[in-house]
């Protein structure tokens, strides 16, 4: 009986490249300080809700007293801008179709949050998600370039899409 012809063929035995076990290991090594730095990453779980920032008489909560001019994360929607190639914008609880400083008829919302960002801001769609990341500003101050009035805003910010 003879055997089969793939039995003749040599099987690889040469060793691994050692520059190959060498990129394996730093980029091992590269992930496992990433996790060790970032235990849980930045996830929704991390962000602050709205809600948490104020009392309910509207007054600021211990906690954003607390997180004044320290970067926090907060979740929520992007409410169609005032104008074109702002650096601004206003992060909205839910999803606003139309823009609440536009119409005159538009409910204001209860939960708005002034995101200033360092670069012209990128519109993302009303009804999509973002996480917004910035330094938390609190007490009264007026937009010079569109006299947006805030009470509570976050600066220096930077969103993704959730």
């Amino acid at each position: 009986m003879s055997l089969p012809w793939w039995s003749s063929l040599r099987r690889h035995t040469t060793p691994m490249n050692p520059f190959l076990n060498r990129r394996i290991f730093l980029s091992t090594m590269v992930a496992i300080s990433a996790l060790a730095l970032f235990p849980g990453g930045v996830t929704g779980a991390d962000a602050i809700k709205m809600r948490q920032l104020y009392n309910k008489d509207l007054s600021f909560s211990k906690l954003a007293l607390t997180l004044a001019d320290s970067r926090i994360t907060v979740q929520g929607f992007m409410a169609p801008p005032l104008k074109a190639n702002a650096s601004f914008f206003v992060l909205t609880k839910m999803p606003m179709a139309v823009c609440p400083f536009c119409e005159t008829d538009a409910d204001w919302p209860d939960d708005i949050l002034a995101i200033y960002t360092k670069r012209v801001t990128r519109i993302i769609a009303f009804n999509i998600g973002i996480q917004v990341r910035g330094i938390l500003k609190l007490g009264s101050y007026t937009d010079p370039d569109n006299g947006f009035v805030s009470q509570i805003r976050l600066v220096d910010a930077n969103y993704t899409r959730q």
